[in-house]
């Protein structure tokens, strides 16, 4: 089984890259590869419970918990 690392390190709220990056790691689950996404520096508010995010934002949260549902890690 192939192996993907996907790294973060942006503010979850503000620009895309956090949920692009977390929408990549949820859409190789589907495709037979273990993914671990590494949460670093502004990025690990990305896991944190209870968010209300901006009006516009997807919730990263959820897509983290999908991530984990899935069989993805997530480590910060």
């Amino acid at each position: 089984m192939k192996s993907v690392i996907v790294v973060l390190n942006d503010v979850p709220y503000g620009n895309e890259r956090a949920y692009n990056g977390l929408r990549y790691a949820h859409a190789l689950l589907g495709a037979s590869v273990q993914v671990k996404v590494y949460l670093l520096a502004d990025a690990v508010t990305c896991a944190k419970n209870g968010q209300t995010p901006p009006n516009g934002y997807y919730n990263v949260e959820t897509l983290i918990g999908g991530i984990v549902r899935r069989g993805g890690t997530v480590h910060a």
